[in-house]
């Protein structure tokens, strides 16, 4: 049982990364064919995007981690925030 934890977990690790290099290249795919704008692309990305500055920026990786969740927390509560102000003015 202890020889196949360590298997396990590699294979979640390869699985993840294959599932993130395919949500890359047809998230390129589609950005090239028109079918999404590069707002919403970079929407997405943002996270991302914030973890690598944070990464570097900050001492550890595990704090920049914790420092991005933290943020896109924040992020998601003000959008939600002005989306029913915008709904609760709107004639």
């Amino acid at each position: 049982m202890g020889n196949i934890v360590p298997l396990a977990i590699w294979a979640a690790l390869i699985l993840l990364g294959l599932g993130l290099i395919a949500q890359v290249i047809f998230g390129l795919r589609n950005l090239t064919y028109g079918k999404i704008s590069p707002v919403s692309m970079l929407i997405v990305a943002l996270p991302l995007l914030l973890m690598v500055v944070l990464g570097f920026s900050v001492g550890s990786w595990a704090q920049a981690g914790v420092i991005t969740v933290l943020v896109m927390f924040g992020l998601t509560v003000v959008s939600l925030l002005l989306s029913g102000l915008r709904s609760m003015f709107t004639f």
